[in-house]
């Protein structure tokens, strides 16, 4: 019995199919929307002439890079007029992703926040040169620019990125023991040992899309934001009772974070940021549920660099 011939081009697009979701997810910053990207690029790369393809990667590149941009330039208004801060789509990671600190900040959700204020070129950029590595020249093919062009939104994204992006903790093993005694205080309703794990000047950004009851504006301060999560193990929560509320520890975008669930689903989770001093200076909470789809899954996904 004669077996079913391999098909080179699918063969060649699930290769690096992960690559592929990887470079859209850092520029568009939503799971949803990059899955979208990536099965619009097989589209374009099944009708292509692959015959003249010399390097398949380069080429996938291309074609996600560019519809990843328009996906961004489209949604630009979207998140404009967005009900409270727009944050990116958490979703959870698998041990690889951290496989360089680059790799976990890269996906971090302190960074998709910074690269949200670049323009969509700028960002693509940034993803290919300083998380993927591709070279200038490369990059200017990637998303038809000339190299010049490449290297002066480059260097503009670079700087811009410089300028804003928080200054992260090197020790990982620190991070997860605070996200833990963090977990503990919280779901205790313990203000004291939360006083003691944040920075004076923490900010807690909420995002719930006017879909969920959340914070419309930055929460600040220590004991404001304290008394914010120690109220969680007490009060009703998006229609879920205290006694029904679970939170779980896990790895959210190359980090340690936290899931909250209750009623079959999940209704929150929460990321953290951390001063040099392994305080916590930023806290990102997701409760738009509209956002809670990749978690819900409870699968990880792979977002390395190789």
């Amino acid at each position: 019995m004669t077996g079913v011939a391999a098909d080179p081009g699918q063969e060649a697009f699930d290769r690096y199919r992960n690559l592929l979701f990887s470079v859209a997810y850092r520029i568009l910053g939503t799971a949803a929307d990059a899955e979208d990207t990536v099965q619009d690029a097989w589209i374009k790369w099944s009708a292509a002439d692959r015959t003249q393809v010399a390097d398949p990667k380069a080429y996938l590149a291309r074609i996600v890079s560019n519809l990843a941009m328009d996906r961004l330039r489209s949604t630009r208004h979207k998140r404009e007029v967005y009900v409270g801060p727009w944050l990116p789509e958490p979703i959870l990671t698998s041990a690889d992703t951290a496989d360089t600190v680059m790799d976990a900040e890269s996906v971090s959700m302190a960074m998709l926040v910074v690269l949200e204020t670049l323009s969509p070129l700028e960002r693509a950029v940034f993803v290919l040169k300083e998380v993927f590595d591709f070279s200038h020249a490369e990059i200017a093919e990637a998303v038809e620019r000339s190299e010049a062009a490449v290297r002066q939104a480059a260097h503009r994204a670079r700087e811009h990125v410089r300028a804003r992006r928080p200054r992260f903790a090197a020790d990982r093993s620190q991070q997860r023991d605070a996200t833990e005694r963090f977990f503990t205080a919280a779901t205790g309703g313990d203000v004291n040992s939360l006083l003691e794990l944040l920075s004076p000047d923490v900010t807690l950004w909420t995002d719930g899309g006017g879909k969920v009851r959340q914070a419309l504006r930055p929460v600040v301060g220590a004991s404001t934001v304290a008394a914010w999560f120690a109220a969680i193990g007490t009060v009703t929560y998006q229609g879920v009772e205290p006694a029904d509320m679970k939170a779980e520890l896990v790895e959210i975008n190359g980090g340690p974070g936290l899931v909250f669930s209750g009623a079959g689903r999940v209704i929150a989770t929460v990321t953290f940021d951390f001063d040099e001093e392994g305080r916590i200076a930023t806290i990102h909470n997701v409760a738009n549920p509209d956002k809670l789809g990749a978690v819900g899954t409870g699968a990880p996904y792979s977002l390395g660099t190789r």
